[in-house]
Formats: structure tokens, sequence, C-alpha cells
């Protein structure tokens, strides 16, 4: 008997050309409808290539076709218009109607529904975890209210300002950094309402001298308030990462970040799911907030898994002490976890 999930699986061996991770995993598969014998399946790209887009839909329709029962295949493929986001018009100017941020190739959103998730030391480790592969890259710390970044990276002096009136990112660890930990004194709270944070994140992007960067990553506070609504109004936003505990109660919250993303047409490059489980010194595996909440959620929205961080005392240590894991020890267990996130996030890109 044809099932959604034999076809889905059949579906998983089809490689988007060029990586290793299938369009499964990719959230590419958006649709399938089966019954007597017949298959038909809808795939989304993000971007627009008539060469891969031919290729996918030749290599899926024959693993479809394989599938036991199936008398016919048809693949839809769906893709946007060259000059559409996911593909950038030529000169890079204009973006879905948003200004585009001088040599900045893409800007990823690091966003949570709720506090107490891991999110900044998810954003640091992943911005670390990207320059260790290679790339330039930028950090803004978008939490207004509660900037964690200068404490997690180890640096709180004062940016300068340019001779274009910009200011000039802080660098630590080989990534620029911009937030308001840097602005303001540490135990000076900030009091402001939304006009002034709408503001403030628009400098942060546009008058700041970020260079030439591979990625700016965009560390936003919880909740679905004004700093994510300023920074999905103010810029092209490639995606948006989420981060979630895998227990009911964090992902219920999850699901309204989601949802933001969704109404404000800010793409999801998938799901991470923090603090998985605990491995005693003995070697027991411990599921202090349950186990799988996050695989399963981004299974259900249709949207890549990309990867799981246990507990490691390593991340708190070094996220105290202002050296990331990733750079403190990168060929850790810790290390690792956080770079297997930073290269799903870039093949997602991709």
């Amino acid at each position: 008997m044809l099932t959604q999930e034999s076809i889905k699986e059949a579906l998983s061996a089809v490689k988007y050309p060029g990586y290793s991770r299938d369009i499964v995993a990719f959230g590419l598969v958006k649709d399938i409808a089966c019954g007597d014998g017949a298959v038909s399946v809808v795939i989304e790209l993000t971007a627009h290539d008539p060469e891969k887009a031919a290729q996918i839909k030749q290599e899926s329709e024959l693993a479809i076709r394989a599938v036991p029962d199936v008398k016919m295949a048809y693949v839809e493929i769906k893709q946007p218009p060259a000059g559409q986001p996911g593909a950038p018009a030529a000169g890079g100017a204009q973006w879905n109607g948003k200004k585009k941020i001088p040599g900045i190739q893409r800007v990823v959103a690091v966003a949570s529904g709720k506090g107490g998730v891991g999110k900044s030391t998810l954003s640091v480790n992943l911005a670390c975890g990207l320059k260790h592969l290679g790339h330039r890259v930028g950090l803004l710390d978008c939490d207004i209210y509660g900037p964690s970044v200068p404490l997690m990276m180890g640096i709180s002096e004062r940016p300068k300002v340019s001779d274009e009136e910009k200011l000039v990112p802080l660098e630590r660890h080989g990534v620029r950094l911009m937030s308001m930990g840097f602005l303001v004194d540490d135990d000076q709270p900030v009091i402001w309402r939304g006009p002034m944070i709408q503001k403030t994140i628009q400098q942060f992007i546009f008058q700041v001298d970020w260079g030439d960067l591979d990625y700016l990553l965009v560390d936003l506070p919880p909740g679905t308030g004004d700093a994510q609504l300023s920074l999905c109004q103010t810029a092209p936003i490639d995606g948006g990462v989420i981060v979630t505990t895998p227990q009911e109660a964090s992902l219920g919250v999850v699901r309204k970040g989601v949802a933001m993303f969704e109404k404000v047409n800010v793409p999801i490059l998938g799901m991470v799911e923090n603090m998985s489980y605990f491995t005693t010194p003995n070697g027991d595996r411990v599921e202090i907030f349950g186990n799988g909440g996050g695989r399963a959620e981004a299974a259900r929205k249709g949207v890549p898994f990309l990867g799981e961080v246990p507990i490691f005392t390593e991340i708190r240590e070094g996220g105290d002490l202002g050296v990331p894991v990733v750079v403190g020890a990168p060929d850790s267990p810790a290390g690792e976890a956080m770079l297997a996130v930073a290269r799903s996030v870039i093949e997602t890109l991709a």
C-alpha cells in the first residue's frame, strides 16, 4: 500500500546537486499525494536554477517509480523567478523591496520563542563555527534589553567611529561584533519604547561599518516583539534559525516564532534542538528535558532539522569565560556538535 512515508523515504535518496544532504532533509518536499498507483509530489526550491531543477525532477521521478505499486509519478518543481527572493537581482541593491546591506552576502537571524533555551550561546558558537570553517563572519546582538554577546565573546570595549561617521565593529575570535552592551555600562538598564528599538536596529544594520562578510548573524531577543519585527522590516533576511529545547513547553512557544517569520516572509532555514541530553561521567545518557522534540517539530513544519546539541559543561564554561567552545576546544564533542550545526546552516543556505 502506497503511503506518504514510503514516498518520502524514497525521495530521501535524492541528493541536492553538489551536496551530501537530500531534498527531504533540506525541507524542499512540500506536498505528497498518492492513491491508486499514482503519486504526485511538489518540490519547492529556494533558488532559481533551471539545471538543478531539471536534475531534481528527473531523479525524484525515478526514485518514486522504484517504489512498489507505483504506476505513475508526477513531480512538480516550484522555484522563484530570476530576480526574486532566492535569486537576488543583478546589482544586489534591492531584495524583496528591502535595501541590501553593502558588502554582506547573507543575513541569518537566530531566534527562539522563549528565553533560556541557549539561543545566544548557539549564536556565538555558530558565528565562531562559520569563522572556523573559513568564512568572514559578523555577529549583531539585537537583544537591546539583555545583551549577552559581549560576555560570551569576552570583549567589552567601546566601538570607535570611522571617518564616514559609522560605528566600527569590535572584533574577537575573528568575528566582527556589535551590541548594545558595548554602548552602555554593565549595570545600566535600557528603558526604551518600541520606536527607539526600531531606530537602533536600523542603525546597527546600516550605520555600522561591517565591511565584506559572507555571513551576518543576528542574535534576536526571545519572543515576537519590536526587535524581531524591526529587523524583518529593515533588512533582507536570507533565513531564520530556530532554537528550541526538547520539551513541549519550549516547542509550544517556538511555533509562534515560526509563524512570525512566515508572516513576514522570512524562510525558515531549520531548527536546532539544544540541551538534547546529558551524558554522565559513567556514560549513562540522561534526557533531562526529554529528547527528539525539536526533530519531530521540524518534521511537522516541513523544515530542515539542523542538529542537536547535548548538555556539555564545556559550553557553559566557554560562554562564561568569553571563549566559545568552538574556539577553545573545536575538536571536543561539544565543539563538534556546534560545528555540525554550522555545516548544516551552510548547506541549507547553499
